[in-house]
């Protein structure tokens, strides 16, 4: 079973914070879930849990609507395609846009990691 997180923690990886007071905007959420049939939380003891599939649809969602700035009509009408993934053929559509960027942020942490890992290295404590 994969690791499912809590409303909080999704609200503050997608940056829904409050500026002020640095607490989660768990409404937003709450909203979308109303408005996107993709978005169905799975619920123990009343606490909203997302899988990593249901973040990567918030995560769309949330690019759609406030990167892209797209009406929840519209966004509803993107998800509703039938495009996944793999079979992309219109390279501007809106979703491999976002499929773009998002490949994009995780290969520079990637990167990151290793340009890291090469300057730093793992420093052997080991004296002969």
């Amino acid at each position: 079973m994969s690791k499912l997180i809590t409303i909080s923690e999704l609200s503050k990886i997608l940056g829904l914070v409050d500026p002020l007071t640095k607490k989660p905007l768990n409404h937003i959420l709450r909203f979308w879930e109303k408005k996107f049939k993709q978005i169905k939380p799975r619920k123990i003891n009343n606490h909203r849990y997302y899988s990593k599939n249901q973040v990567e649809i918030i995560k769309m969602i949330k690019y759609l609507l406030k990167n892209k700035g797209m009406t929840i009509k519209g966004v509803k009408k993107t998800l509703n395609l039938n495009i996944n993934k793999l079979d992309v053929y219109d390279s501007d559509s809106l979703k491999t846009n976002y499929y773009k960027i998002n490949f994009k942020e995780k290969a520079n942490k990637l990167l990151n990691k290793i340009n890291k890992l090469k300057k730093n290295g793992k420093k052997n404590t080991f004296k002969s």
